[in-house]
C-alpha cells in the first residue's frame, strides 16, 4: 500500500485447481501472491466457488484481504462475480446474472470483452455491469486490451486488470490497483473489511499494472484447456467410466 492513501493490489481474476483448466491449490496462490507482494486475489474458478469461498476465508492468514468471486458462464458470455458467496446459475441471461450479482453484494466485471473464443461479451450484448477487464494478461497482442479500454472509456465503466492466471507462475502479471481513501493507509491488507474494496471496486476507484504473459505461456495454457475440455467430452460419452476431468461438470 502507498504511503499518503491506501492502495491494494489486486489481481481479481485468478483460477485454481477447482477450475478444469487450472492447476494450483488455493493455498499455494495465497502464498505467491503474498510472495510477490500482491494484497489480494480472487479465486474465479469456472461456475464453481467452493475452492474461492475457502481461499477468502485463509487470505488474512498470508496477510490478503480475503474476497470470494467465481467466472459464470451467461448466455452470452463470462462475467466475474467479485464479493459474491453463492455462484450463479449458469446459462441463464447476461442481465439476470449481473442482477443477481449485485443482489449479493457483488460487483459484476465483464472479463476479456469482444473475445469470442474466449467467451468474451460481445460488443451488442455488452450491457449495464459494474465493471471491463481491459487489461488482460494472457492477450496474444494488445489489440484485444486497447479496444476494451477505449470502449470502457468511451462508456464510463470502470476499468479492472488482470492476470486470468491458470497456473502459479502467471499470477500477478497484470493487476488492479484499488484506491481506498478512507482507510488509513498502515491498515494491514488482512484487516481490511471486503465490502470497503468491494465498496471502492464499484466507484471505479481503480488503476492498472502489470505486463502481458509471455506467449509461449499464453499458448501453453490454452492447448492445456483445449485437451482437457476433449477428454471430457470424450470421457462423458463412454459407457461406465467417470467424466475426467471431474471439474468440468461445472463448467
Amino acid at each position: 500500500m502507498s504511503e499518503d492513501r491506501a492502495v491494494l493490489s489486486i489481481d481479481p481474476h485468478v483460477h485454481s485447481e477447482g477450475s478444469y483448466d487450472g492447476n494450483e491449490p488455493v493455498e499455494l496462490i495465497l502464498e505467491h501472491a503474498s510472495d510477490i507482494e500482491l494484497d489480494g486475489v480472487v479465486i474465479t474458478d469456472h461456475d464453481s466457488i467452493e475452492e474461492s469461498l475457502r481461499a477468502a476465508e485463509l487470505a488474512p492468514e498470508y496477510g490478503l484481504v480475503g474476497i470470494p468471486g467465481v467466472e459464470v458462464s451467461t448466455d452470452v458470455g463470462h462475467v466475474l462475480a467479485i464479493g459474491v458467496e453463492e455462484c450463479p446459475e449458469r446459462g441463464r441471461p447476461f442481465e439476470a446474472t449481473v442482477r443477481e450479482i449485485r443482489e449479493q453484494g457483488g460487483v459484476a466485471v465483464v472479463p476479456h470483452p469482444f473475445q469470442r473464443s474466449r467467451h468474451g461479451v460481445r460488443r451488442r450484448n455488452l450491457g449495464e455491469c459494474d465493471g471491463i477487464e481491459v487489461y488482460n494478461s494472457m492477450v496474444f497482442t494488445g489489440y484485444r486490451n486497447r479496444r476494451a479500454r477505449t470502449f470502457a472509456e468511451r462508456h464510463g465503466y470502470p476499468r479492472f486488470g488482470a492476470s486470468d492466471a491458470h497456473s502459479i507462475r502467471n499470477v500477478g502479471r497484470a493487476y488492479t490497483d484499488v484506491a481506498l481513501p478512507d482507510v488509513d493507509p498502515e491498515t494491514p491488507a488482512g484487516e481490511i473489511p471486503t465490502e470497503t474494496v468491494l465498496a471502492a471496486l464499484r466507484a471505479g476507484e481503480t488503476d492498472i499494472r502489470g505486463k502481458r504473459t509471455p506467449i509461449h505461456r499464453s499458448t501453453r495454457q490454452y492447448a492445456k484447456g483445449a485437451v482437457r475440455k476433449s477428454a471430457y467430452l470424450l470421457t462423458k460419452r463412454l459407457p461406465y467410466v467417470s467424466p475426467w476431468p471431474a471439474s468440468m461438470d461445472s463448467a
